[in-house]
């Protein structure tokens, strides 16, 4: 593994735009990238696929053993979480794993995005495009949209009407960017498809269901909205009391995995795995060096990094419902950038990876994304 520079595209703006990505000035690091073996690929291929059949150990272990309250997880979603578990495990459409590593040491889990994971256009189809371009003799750990659409294409039997993808209206969220991406790849499996912000879905009192601005019922829906802001949020208990009404993708359950406290519940049942770093909920347990994370956050929101150069933190408005403290690991360094993996999970398989990189502490709004291939 190491980083090397790239031919810049003639025209690359116009190229990474055409295909989707709306934003990309100090974004997308055109001119340089990640070089990898076979062999690094299909290690952190193994490794993701090692650290999903974990997380879904995990979240059985925490449903049957009722560890909701650990997590901050409201009493009342409970038994909907439940029954989403027993009926809708395979109705998971995606998440990501942001690891460390560094062609030397094996790949640790810093966490896993099993809900609203953004960054799959660029992952998908932008260094796809970009790998053709610029290293077409090479090969890339991507095969995101063909699982993608194979997903849908297994699952459409299962949903009913036509598909709505749900965003949230704020561009600085990429909501709109990813929902576009997805229902694209629905409606090529053959899946009829409807926009819909989430500040447009209604609920209809009567029938107890929700709808759209023509009052037309949603049966089936991909929401760009995190299951821990349903949670808190004042439509609660009308997603709660018509749950079996609707196809939710992600299912409800998923609010288990994308919980940062599932850090410390692998920890717990896989004690001293090479994929994992020492967690505990709500306490350093003696750790020098630690990162403190909200169990409920996005974005790399209400991060505190305590280490030997000192305190780091990020802002935002997360943390009341607990954290957990993983212990400290310091980026992988490559001439001043430190590199995060984002390994993907499609429909249960690996499917691709995307780099996003920082020169500071912590991954957050400001870090790049930078293409990879493989030799």
């Amino acid at each position: 593994m190491e980083r090397i520079k790239a031919p810049l595209r003639v025209d690359w703006q116009n190229k990474v735009k055409k295909y989707g990505l709306t934003f990309f000035q100090g974004y997308w690091q055109e001119g340089t990238c990640y070089r990898f073996s076979e062999a690094e690929i299909n290690e952190i291929e193994e490794a993701t696929a090692e650290l999903h059949r974990m997380c879904l150990a995990a979240v059985d272990h925490i449903i049957k053993n009722n560890r909701f309250a650990e997590l901050g997880i409201p009493a009342a979603m409970i038994p909907v979480i439940k029954w989403s578990w027993e009926n809708e495990k395979d109705l998971s459409v995606y998440g990501r794993f942001d690891l460390l590593y560094d062609g030397k040491k094996p790949p640790k889990m810093l966490e896993y995005n099993a809900d609203t994971a953004l960054t799959l256009l660029e992952a998908s189809i932008i260094q796809w495009y970009w790998l053709q371009d610029v290293f077409p003799q090479f090969d890339q750990f991507n095969v995101i949209d063909e699982e993608l659409i194979a997903f849908w294409s297994r699952s459409k039997h299962k949903l009913s009407g036509p598909l709505y993808f749900g965003y949230i209206d704020k561009p600085e969220w990429e909501s709109e960017m990813n929902v576009a991406y997805l229902s694209d790849t629905a409606e090529r499996a053959g899946i009829a498809i409807r926009g819909i912000t989430m500040q447009e879905i209604g609920y209809d009192n009567e029938v107890r269901e929700f709808v759209d601005m023509q009052d037309r019922t949603i049966k089936s829906i991909f929401k760009m909205y995190p299951w821990d802001w349903v949670a808190y949020d004042e439509f609660a208990d009308k997603v709660i009391e018509s749950y079996k009404k609707t196809n939710w993708l992600e299912p409800i359950w998923k609010i288990i995995p994308s919980n940062k406290g599932i850090l410390a519940i692998l920890w717990e049942l896989f004690p001293e795995h090479k994929n994992l770093l020492p967690a505990y909920l709500n306490d350093s347990r003696g750790m020098a060096e630690f990162v403190k994370k909200p169990v409920f956050s996005n974005k790399g929101d209400n991060v505190t990094v305590n280490c030997k150069e000192g305190v780091f933190e990020t802002p935002g408005v997360y943390g009341s419902e607990g954290s957990v403290f993983q212990q400290y690991q310091p980026m992988p360094d490559f001439q001043g950038f430190k590199p995060i993996i984002g390994s993907w999970i499609i429909g249960g398989k690996p499917a691709g990876l995307g780099i996003r990189e920082t020169n500071g502490k912590i991954t957050d709004d400001s870090s790049g994304f930078v293409p990879h291939y493989f030799e």
